[in-house]
């Protein structure tokens, strides 16, 4: 498992925290770890998923990721 950690913007309240979550939670191979406004950090599984996916996920979900 690698762990990375994604500066995001466009959060501002739990419901953004729990939205970003909840697409995280649904790329497979990808464990989320800590999600708080402005960032989330989350081990993921490189023989099943990639950076991009978890980018792209955040992204259609209505946020921006950044670079860390």
């Amino acid at each position: 498992m690698k762990e990375t950690t994604i500066r995001i913007g466009g959060m501002s309240c739990g419901g953004c925290v729990r939205n970003v979550r909840e697409a995280l939670g649904r790329i497979p191979g990808v464990r989320v770890g800590t999600v708080t406004v402005g960032s989330a950090t989350v081990s993921y599984d490189p023989a099943t998923t990639d950076r991009e996916d978890i980018l792209a996920a955040i992204e259609r979900a209505g946020y921006e990721p950044r670079a860390a």
